[in-house]
């Protein structure tokens, strides 16, 4: 779901995503009191049966994935090329695939208008930063976890500073797709980014960050740059120009008689006066003063530059977490850990439940479990939950309201199914 930013109500804010270990989980619901005796054991057994079902669908997810991003990984050369025709459907593959990889582990998208509004805005980063979007194909951002901190930032150039609430995002993952060339058959065309590193046409890039000030998203952006900002120009021009106009007006009077003195040494002028060489040495004096206070405020312009871009790579890029394929792996576990989290709180939920429950009873009766157990509050995904349970043969539906089997049944059931994943085709015996 896609949350509209600045709502004030806390359901709007709530996400699906369930930060406890999976440890943490099982522990909690053994210990929260209805479960007895042979029963927790049986629950543990319970959850780790489930945990290797769901791993062993997930790793085949994992392939597909890479399978399908070999030919779109930036790093992988002119052996990745494929007709226009292949390359446009496996395009469409990955990105139908990672989304629900990303949805799936509870990220959301950002929405386009939010990531506009945090062009506008300044968190961790007090820089004016550029990042040219249109450069690409598609750019698109998704998070998971929201959370507001007070954090303090500097006014009145520096000797002040004032609290300010900021958004923060848990986690975000970039999705950069580069534009790839009109004709297939033709060199693949490289492009530089801004820090000199071609990156091939066609290349779709990846970047994972943790803990990421929504008013610094465009920092996230493989090209931005940054930009002087008013109080930077002002800092530096006036300067500039108190130093140079002086310099220059002294030269106006001396240029014309060194002009002359070399016009005389070259025979285009026939005289010069006594005076005259040392005014064009003066002159020259005066040009090499010049140039040194040229080269002296280029300095101070590109150090300038370089603060401001240190603090860009102080504030975002050390909570870069991983990129482009390293970050499957990641992912996919992460998918894994929320169905298997979703799938054992909604079976445990209806098992402890005195009645069959509908899916909206079910999300409050996980949440407020949720809440009981580790005071944390989440948007229970229902719908998913009760899909993996019946994928699993773990679920009875009557009326609209659901049910599950006892424990040791749907033990059974699981173990079955393990079973039958390790060994899907046993072999005939031969005869002798």
């Amino acid at each position: 779901m896609n949350e509209a930013f600045g709502e004030t109500s806390v359901p709007e804010q709530r996400d699906r995503f369930i930060p406890q270990r999976k440890s943490d989980i099982v522990t909690g619901l053994v210990a929260s009191g209805p479960l007895a005796g042979h029963q927790e054991a049986s629950l543990r057994r319970f959850a780790r049966v489930l945990g290797a079902i769901i791993h062993h669908q997930h790793f085949e997810e994992l392939d597909r994935l890479r399978e399908t991003y070999f030919y779109f990984d930036p790093e992988v050369g002119a052996e990745a090329r494929r007709p226009a025709q292949d390359l446009e459907k496996a395009y469409c593959t990955l990105t139908d695939e990672f989304v629900r990889v990303l949805t799936e582990a509870n990220f959301v998208e950002i929405p386009r208008e939010v990531i506009s509004r945090a062009f506008g805005e300044h968190a961790l980063v007090r820089v004016k930063i550029k990042a040219s979007v249109e450069e690409y194909r598609n750019v698109r951002m998704f998070r998971r976890g929201v959370r507001k901190e007070i954090i303090e930032v500097p006014v009145w150039f520096g000797l002040r500073r004032r609290p300010l609430e900021v958004e923060f995002y848990d986690d975000v993952v970039l999705m950069v797709a580069t534009g790839s060339d009109a004709a297939s058959t033709a060199k693949p065309r490289k492009s530089r980014d801004k820090t000199g590193k071609k990156i091939r046409s066609g290349a779709v890039l990846f970047k994972y960050f943790r803990g990421i000030a929504r008013g610094d998203l465009e920092a996230l952006f493989p090209n931005v740059r940054v930009v002087m900002g008013v109080f930077d120009q002002f800092a530096l021009g006036v300067p500039a120009i108190v130093g140079g106009v002086p310099i220059l007006l002294k030269l106006a009077s001396t240029l014309t008689v060194l002009f002359a003195v070399i016009g005389f040494y070259l025979g285009v002028n026939g005289t010069i006066r006594d005076n005259d060489t040392e005014q064009a040495l003066a002159a020259l004096s005066g040009l090499f003063a010049l140039g040194a206070f040229v080269l002296r405020q280029w300095g101070n312009f590109h150090r300038q530059s370089l603060i401001h871009q240190k603090q860009v790579t102080d504030n975002i890029y050390y909570r870069n977490i991983n990129n482009n394929s390293g970050i499957f792996n990641y992912l996919i576990g992460e998918a894994e850990e929320q169905d298997w989290k979703e799938a054992l709180l909604a079976y445990y939920g209806l098992l402890t439940a005195t009645a069959p429950l509908t899916r909206q009873a079910l999300g409050a009766h996980v949440e407020a479990l949720l809440v009981q157990m580790f005071g944390v509050r989440v948007a229970f995904g229902s719908d998913d939950a009760l899909a993996t349970l019946k994928e699993f043969d773990l679920l009875v539906e009557e009326g609209g309201s659901f049910s599950v089997p006892p424990l040791a049944e749907a033990l059974a059931r699981l173990e079955k199914q393990w079973e039958r994943l390790l060994d899907p085709k046993p072999c005939a015996p031969h005869d002798e």
